[in-house]
């Protein structure tokens, strides 16, 4: 271990721990906080929602695209340097967008955004496995998986508070004042590691990677805006994707025969459970992110909520998810992590489960609370144990890395969760409403059956944000004017939750397939009894500990 003549900084690992929890919380929850605000951003910004959409995929873009990149940063340079900066660009492109005052401004402040987030993310997992000991980590991970968790399931109650109570714009401004807390936080008490020999970076992997993600990051995520058809000229979206696989398959043959220091060390998936954790997370991810559109389209619309009172309906989730957190993190250093990721994973299929078999339109809210706290419950016995068994056993010289595959995996589940159930609820929702509304005409004259499915069809649009804020209008003589827009929202109604209901079945398959890489993992249990602390250099990349600011 090489030094500037002061030892390793073994103090503090818990408060530096705070920090690495509160700027990942931070992050995380700008990935679902936003969509509550939609609505009055299309409204304060006069602009379209087409437009108001590319607030959340250029986020979603600049934070899953550069993360291998990313994750290798903290090899060369420390990864305290990189969490700081990443914090740093984070909050200061947060200020930008609680400013702007055009759609324009607010894209190009999310793009930043997102590329300080994927600058955070990865250092975290690296940190904790340089500062905690076998014995220890799992507490760690609890928390930092904790504060993920929470994060997860609270952006969209506190969007819905802050954009009810201040405006829009608050949902950035508060990053300010957090982020800016962290900083001085994190410069205080995170440890400065770096590598004793900066490794070199592999700019063709970093090329064929970025571009190749970026490809097929931006076709799934934006599919539903070009109708999965033609983008420009002879440009599909479907060939975009396609270019972003091949790009990708050439990423890895070239990782392959890389003589020297491969931006993906494909050796580090020769560990099972990396390979699997990695895999689980990517389930985690699909559903995290999924299951929320179906929920917020039912409580909602269907339920007609506002954002706030959906967000207090799913409160609990949340709170018990992140309470859950360090007490599993203590328990996955007794037990073999595979035993509570299989429970956590079977719990979250049940609880939605529960809530999809009891939805309806006329269910008062507090019943969804049950079946959505046994989905918090299995968020909590899952999200902590899969950090640790995946970066358990990464080598000291691999963790960069495998941090940076370990969050791209998420981030890649979260964009395919997002689209995918996107485009299902959008079907969904077009078949179910046409259906009660072809039930509810009948019990109105035939001459006005088409003006009243018409009808329905732009409600249903406009209820769930996707419809023109004109609307068709419903023809009908006074006697039965009433009677028909009864009707009318009855079947908007009905057909929403028809339609979430049936989106969250796949979610449920999803879950339960992701059982498969939890039976996969090792049942090895975690090393009991005094352990040295993995901050220790290994023989091919020694590590220094400084205390100095970056």
């Amino acid at each position: 271990m090489t030094g500037s003549g002061q030892g390793p900084r073994t103090t503090g690992p818990w408060a530096a721990l705070a920090a690495l929890s509160l700027g990942l919380f931070m992050i995380v929850v700008d990935t679902s906080i936003v969509s509550v605000a939609v609505p009055a951003m299309v409204r304060g910004l006069g602009t379209g929602l087409n437009a108001v959409v590319w607030v959340t995929s250029v986020y979603l873009l600049a934070y899953a695209v550069p993360m291998l990149f990313t994750s290798r940063l903290g090899d060369r340079y420390g990864p305290r340097r990189v969490f700081v900066a990443g914090l740093a660009v984070f909050t200061a492109a947060s200020l930008g967008a609680g400013l702007s005052t055009g759609v324009e401004t607010l894209i190009t402040a999310r793009a930043v955004q997102g590329l300080g987030a994927a600058l955070l993310t990865p250092q975290t997992l690296t940190l904790i496995t340089h500062l905690f000991p076998d014995g220890d980590r799992g507490r760690a991970m609890g928390i930092l998986g904790g504060a993920s968790g929470l994060a997860t399931v609270t952006g969209p109650l506190l969007g819905g508070i802050l954009v009810d109570g201040l405006g829009w714009q608050w949902i950035f401004h508060v990053n300010v004042l957090v982020g800016t807390a962290t900083l001085a936080l994190s410069l205080l008490v995170v440890p400065d590691i770096r590598p004793a020999r900066a490794p070199r970076f592999d700019l063709p992997g970093i090329l064929l990677s970025g571009a190749g993600l970026l490809l097929i990051v931006f076709g799934v995520q934006n599919g539903r805006t070009y109708g999965w058809g033609e983008i420009l000229g002879p440009v599909t979206v479907f060939r975009v994707i396609a270019a972003g696989v091949a790009l990708l398959v050439a990423f890895v043959i070239w990782q392959r025969v890389h003589p020297y220091e491969p931006l993906v060390p494909l050796r580090v998936f020769a560990d099972r459970d990396f390979s699997m954790g990695s895999l689980t997370t990517a389930v985690l991810g699909f559903t995290l992110t999924g299951m929320f559109l179906p929920l917020v389209i039912y409580t909602q619309s269907a339920l007609g909520l506002s954002p706030t009172d959906a967000g207090l309906v799913t409160a609990p989730m949340a709170l018990v998810s992140g309470l859950m957190g360090p007490f599993v993190g203590r328990f996955s250093d007794r037990v073999p992590g595979k035993y509570l990721v299989i429970s956590g994973l079977l719990g979250m299929a049940a609880g939605l489960g529960v809530v999809a078999l009891q939805a309806r339109a006329d269910l008062p809210p507090w019943q969804l609370v049950p079946g959505l706290l046994v989905c918090g419950l299995g968020m909590g016995c899952v999200l902590v144990p899969v950090n640790n068994v995946a970066m358990g056993t990464v080598p000291a010289e691999l963790r960069g890395a495998a941090s940076g595959i370990f969050f791209t995996a998420r981030q890649l589940g979260a964009v395919l969760g997002s689209a995918t159930i996107g485009v299902l609820l959008q079907i969904r929702i077009a078949a179910a409403t046409a259906e009660a509304a072809r039930t509810a005409s009948a019990r109105l004259p035939a001459s006005h059956r088409q003006d009243f499915l018409a009808y329905v069809r732009d409600a249903a649009g406009r209820a769930t944000g996707a419809g023109d804020p004109g609307t068709t209008p419903m023809a009908l003589p006074g006697h039965l004017a009433r009677r028909g827009h009864q009707l009318a929202e009855q079947a908007v109604h009905n057909g929403l939750t028809q339609a979430a209901r049936e989106t969250l079945i796949p979610l449920i398959a999803v879950l339960l397939l992701g059982t498969l890489a939890g039976a996969a993992m090792r049942r090895t249990a975690p090393a009991q009894g005094p352990s040295q602390p993995t901050d220790h250099p290994s023989p091919r990349t020694p590590v220094t500990f400084r205390k100095g600011s970056s």
